[in-house]
């Protein structure tokens, strides 16, 4: 199953993200490896700055899902407000369909 991991970032964090990015990097790489990413890429603010993220990973159960994300080097240094986890169908565009 697909889950879309919607991450927020807490305001004034853009250094901290910028710092923690080559792990997050190579976090979503080792997914992408296992065939577990799907996609991934950051929310942009009004002035074109990361301020977020989206990741869609396949996964097992709502808790695997949760695991993969309290596993990104980003959660782990407190970088986000809010992770929302929801159940994803991709159905336009889907590579795999």
């Amino acid at each position: 199953m697909l889950f879309a991991l919607l991450c927020k970032d807490k305001p004034g964090q853009l250094a901290l993200r910028l710092e923690t990015r080559p792990a997050h990097v190579e976090h979503l790489n080792r997914l992408d490896a296992e065939g577990t990413l799907k996609m991934a890429g950051p929310f942009l603010d009004a002035d074109g700055k990361a301020c977020g993220s989206l990741v869609i990973v396949s996964a097992e159960t709502l808790d695997a899902a949760k695991a993969l994300a309290d596993a990104d080097p980003f959660a782990k240094v407190g970088l986000f407000e809010s992770v929302d986890i929801k159940p994803f169908n991709w159905v336009f565009k889907n590579p795999e369909a």
